[in-house]
C-alpha cells in the first residue's frame, strides 16, 4: 500500500512539473521574442507572471511617480498559448497512468486527482511570490527629449515613473483551483482509454465522442492559425511580432476567429501607442472609433477591412461539420440522431462559454500629472470583452444543425455499443 501510495505521488509530481514547465518555456520563449529579454532584470519574474496569469492567476500592475504625479495600469489576459501548452501536458501526464485494460475504482482516480491538485496550488503559490517585480519608465528618454516631461519632473517632483507587478496570491490560487480541476476533467472525458467503473464508462461512452470532437475543433483552429502566422512571419515582415502572438496568444486570436465565424460578436478599442501582439485587422477595428465609443469586432467590421475575412464563416461550417461527423461515427449505436444533435449544440455552447471569455483583454497604461492627463505619450489603452451569451447562444444553434447533418452522414457507418460489452471487471 505504502508502495502504491508514493508512486501515485511520485505520477502526480511528474504531471504537476511537466505541466509547468511547459509553460515556462513557451512564456519565456514568447517574451523573449517580444523583445522582454531586454528588461533590466525582471525577465524571470516576468515569466513567472505569464505563467501564473496562464493558470488561471490573477497579477496585479500598481506604479509609482512622485508626489504629484499618478500612474495607472492595469493588465487581465490570459496568454492562451501558454495555457493551452500546460493543460494539454499536464492532462496527458494525468492520465497516462490510468490508460490501459486495468479498470481503477472512483476512489482510486479522486486521489490521483487531488494528489495533482495540491501539488498543483503549491506550485502556483511558489511561482506567485516569485512573480513581482518594478520596472522603470523613462519620461522622455536622451536622444528625443520630451520638454512637457523635464518640466514636470524638475519643477513639480515627479520622480522617474516605475511599473511593478505583483502576483496576487488568493485569487490566483482561487482560480487555480478552478483552472486544475478543469483541466483534469476535461482530460478524462475526452480520453478514450481511461479504465472508469462500469457505471461511469457506459456514461463516458455517450459524453466522450462530443467532449473529444470539441477538443478536436479548437485544436484544429490553433493548427490553422499556426499556418497562417508562419506563412505571415515569413513573407509580410515583421517576424519577431508575429511569433511573439503565436507563442503568447495564438488560441485567443484563433478562438476569436470560431466565435466570429458562427456569427459571434466582441467589443472594444485600442488608444495610443502602447498595445498587445495582435493581427493588423484586429488592432486597425479596435482603432476605428473616436472618443469612449467601442468597435464591434465581428464579421461585418473585420470584412470592411479584409474582404478575406469572410473565409472564416465556410471555415467555421466545415470544421464543425467535419467533428460532428466524427463524434456520431464514435458514438454508440444506442444514440439517436435527435440526441447525437442535442449533446453536440450543449457540448458546443459551452465551449462557447469557456472559450469567449478567456479572449478577454484589457489592458491600461498611463502617466498624469495633477490631472493634466498623459505625458511622454505612455498613455494607452487595448480593450477587447466578447458577447458572451450571444455567441454561446449560437453555438447552441450551429451545434443542433451540425449534429443533425453529422449523424445522418455517419448513419451509414458500422457502429456498436463494444465499449459497453467490453469493458472488464475492476480489480
Amino acid at each position: 500500500m505504502s508502495s502504491h501510495l508514493a508512486r501515485s505521488w511520485a505520477e502526480a509530481l511528474a504531471a504537476v512539473l511537466a505541466g509547468f514547465l511547459a509553460m515556462a518555456v513557451m512564456a519565456a520563449l514568447g517574451l523573449w521574442t517580444a523583445g522582454a529579454a531586454d528588461l533590466p532584470g525582471g525577465f524571470v519574474p516576468l515569466v513567472a507572471a505569464v505563467v501564473v496569469m496562464a493558470a488561471g492567476g490573477e497579477v496585479d500592475l500598481s506604479g509609482d511617480a512622485g508626489a504629484l504625479a499618478g500612474t495607472d495600469a492595469a493588465l487581465t489576459a490570459m496568454p492562451l498559448t501558454v495555457t493551452l501548452v500546460g493543460a494539454l501536458v499536464a492532462g496527458a501526464c494525468f492520465l497516462r497512468p490510468l490508460r490501459g485494460p486495468t479498470v481503477h475504482r472512483t476512489g482510486d482516480i479522486l486521489a490521483r486527482a487531488g494528489g495533482v491538485v495540491l501539488l498543483w496550488l503549491a506550485v502556483l503559490a511558489g511561482l506567485s511570490a516569485l512573480a513581482r517585480h518594478d520596472f522603470p519608465i523613462s519620461l522622455g528618454g536622451e536622444e528625443q527629449g520630451d520638454p512637457l516631461a523635464d518640466l514636470f519632473g524638475e519643477l513639480l517632483d515627479v520622480v522617474e515613473p516605475t511599473v511593478g507587478f505583483r502576483a496576487d496570491l488568493g485569487p490566483t490560487l482561487g482560480f487555480g483551483l478552478l483552472w486544475i480541476l478543469g483541466v483534469l476533467l476535461i482530460a478524462l472525458l475526452v480520453s478514450r482509454r481511461v479504465g472508469l467503473p462500469p457505471g461511469a464508462a457506459r456514461y463516458h461512452a455517450v459524453v466522450h465522442p462530443v467532449a473529444s470532437a470539441m477538443l478536436l475543433l479548437i485544436l484544429a483552429y490553433v493548427v490553422l492559425g499556426l499556418g497562417i502566422g508562419l506563412v505571415v512571419a515569413g513573407t509580410k515582415g515583421h517576424p519577431a511580432d508575429t511569433f511573439a502572438v503565436l507563442l503568447l496568444g495564438l488560441p485567443n486570436v484563433a478562438w476569436l476567429g470560431l466565435g466570429v465565424g458562427i456569427g459571434g460578436s466582441w467589443e472594444g478599442r485600442a488608444d495610443g501607442p502602447f498595445g498587445l501582439p495582435m493581427p493588423p485587422i484586429l488592432d486597425a477595428v479596435l482603432r476605428a472609433p473616436e472618443g469612449d465609443d467601442l468597435s464591434t469586432v465581428d464579421l461585418s467590421s473585420l470584412t470592411s477591412y479584409d474582404s478575406r475575412a469572410w473565409w472564416l464563416l465556410p471555415v467555421a461550417a466545415v470544421l464543425l461539420l467535419a467533428v460532428a461527423f466524427v463524434a456520431a461515427v464514435r458514438s454508440p449505436a444506442r444514440v439517436r440522431l435527435w440526441q447525437h444533435a442535442l449533446y453536440l449544440a450543449i457540448a458546443f455552447a459551452l465551449t462557447m462559454l469557456v472559450v469567449a471569455p478567456v479572449t478577454l483583454v484589457d489592458a491600461r497604461l498611463g502617466l498624469s500629472v495633477i490631472g493634466i492627463g498623459d505625458i511622454g505619450a505612455l498613455g494607452g489603452e487595448v480593450l477587447l470583452r466578447p458577447h458572451v451569451w450571444k455567441t454561446a447562444g449560437l453555438a447552441f444553434l450551429w451545434g443542433l444543425v451540425a449534429g443533425l447533418i453529422g449523424g445522418l452522414l455517419a448513419a451509414r457507418v458500422p457502429r456498436s455499443d463494444a465499449t459497453d460489452a467490453e469493458a472488464p471487471a475492476p480489480r
